[in-house]
């Protein structure tokens, strides 16, 4: 008779032996819900997809647009995407209030610094200055617009009422917004958003804001899906100086029942593209699966992500 712990096993491997369509050199489609255009979620979907294609062709990841991290959510929950980009702050809540049957953590993204972008030669010096002033915070269901009030908040400033907050229809609308002076400064994170690189390789350069000592231990005290993070000198055209900010991992969330051999097929890919993906993205740290060890609870890993980790030596 098996032991108990070798019909487990047995039971486990079962799970993850590759269904017909998760068999490497077959065909597998999945399709990606991420965001407006113009924003950090299609450029690394996009980039995410072309890299996949690199090590795995038969590996088709779908994009479809979307409003951000709040529809990526409902999306998958009912089950009309199999997997989602979804910032840390909304993946946070969602994950550790959800039921069955739950979404769960397929990949990570890249950590994203939150920081707010101005003209070069803008008045504007600390987050205290903004106040009283229009500020482009980002689309209405982006994560990140979620981060930017936070930040805020623990600044001292009321999102609502002591600066005009600008929603965009489009992540890609807020550099020409600051550019013609509808909007005092710009929201955004990452290294490689490109709301900041447009901002930055623009005529007359940029400068960035990050919250101050006090404000970021204020910020981390509320918020447990953020982390203290540092921007280094020269991150940016004409940034002399590190910048200390807070930011947060942002996610590829998959659909509740989302097939296990689909998502280990998917994971090693993503592991074997990160030299395709950092051609892609040269600004960001490329993706590695690993980083989920350190990022997030393991009750919130889908089991095939969970037992890649555990194979590649890094417990969740």
């Amino acid at each position: 008779m098996l032991r108990p712990c070798l019909i487990a096993a047995a039971t486990w491997i079962g799970l993850l032996a590759p269904a017909p369509s998760a068999r490497a050199g077959e065909p597998l489609r999945l399709v990606l819900a991420t965001a407006t255009p113009g924003g950090g979620f299609p450029a690394y979907g996009a980039a995410l997809a072309a890299a996949i294609r690199e090590v795995d062709p038969d590996l088709t990841l779908e994009l479809r647009p979307s409003q951000g991290s709040t529809e990526n959510l409902v999306l998958l929950r009912e089950g009309q995407v199999d997997l989602g980009l979804v910032q840390g702050e909304y993946a946070y809540e969602a994950l550790s209030r959800q039921g069955e049957p739950a979404v769960t953590v397929v990949a990570p993204v890249y950590a994203a610094p939150g920081l707010f972008v101005v003209p070069a030669d803008s008045p504007v010096r600390t987050i205290d200055d903004l106040r009283g002033r229009p500020v482009a915070l980002g689309t209405k269901s982006s994560g990140l617009t979620a981060m930017g009030r936070t930040v805020l908040r623990g600044a001292g400033l009321d999102p609502e009422r002591d600066i005009r907050p600008v929603l965009l229809d489009h992540a890609g609308d807020g550099p020409a917004m600051v550019r013609d002076g509808r909007a005092a400064a710009l929201w955004g994170g990452g290294t490689g958003w490109p709301g900041f690189r447009t901002m930055a390789d623009g005529p007359g350069g940029a400068r960035f804001l990050g919250p101050s000592a006090p404000a970021i231990a204020a910020i981390l005290a509320a918020s447990p899906s953020l982390r203290r993070m540092t921007v280094a000198p020269d991150t940016f055209p004409g940034q002399s100086a590190a910048i200390e900010t807070v930011g947060s991992w942002s996610f590829v969330l998959g659909k509740p029942g989302l097939d296990p051999a689909a998502v280990a097929r998917l994971v090693a890919a993503v592991d074997r593209a990160k030299p395709a993906l950092a051609r892609r993205l040269p600004h960001e740290r490329p993706s590695d699966p690993r980083d989920l060890a350190e990022a997030v609870p393991a009750a919130w890993l889908h089991p095939a992500t969970a037992a890649f980790l555990r194979a590649a030596g890094s417990r969740p």
